[in-house]
């Protein structure tokens, strides 16, 4: 909270990504999330150890989810700007590189857009 207004995030998770993410950290060391921009793996969150995916000029850092930073492609980033990504579980199959494969749940993303006052708040320094 800042000046008794909530902050604005622009990704949280579910209860249950929370618990994936908790259960693959005490497999894997910290994580990393990367948004996938839809090509192999579709537009799955792809999830790694720190330090096996690198992140590149074009990518932004959107926040964290439990201490874990979650990065988007920053032409992608723009076209979601709108929206406020919330990573959930599923069942399936993960990303064939993301550490959520084979497990029978996968991450997925999920969005709502902000209000107009969210969105005001976010332009704000």
């Amino acid at each position: 909270m800042t000046d008794g207004v909530a902050r604005i995030e622009r990704v949280v998770a579910t209860p249950a990504a929370l618990e994936l993410i908790a259960e693959i950290r005490a497999e894997h060391g910290p994580l990393l999330f990367h948004q996938s921009g839809g090509c192999c793996d579709g537009s799955s969150p792809m999830c790694y150890p720190i330090g096996e995916f690198r992140i590149g000029d074009g990518d932004i850092l959107l926040g964290e989810v439990d201490g874990t930073p979650v990065y988007i492609g920053r032409a992608q980033g723009e076209a979601w700007a709108h929206t406020q990504l919330i990573l959930d579980v599923v069942p399936g199959r993960g990303g064939m590189f993301s550490l959520d494969n084979g497990r029978e749940r996968r991450f997925l993303t999920r969005s709502r857009v902000f209000t107009d006052a969210e969105r005001d708040q976010l332009a704000r320094p």
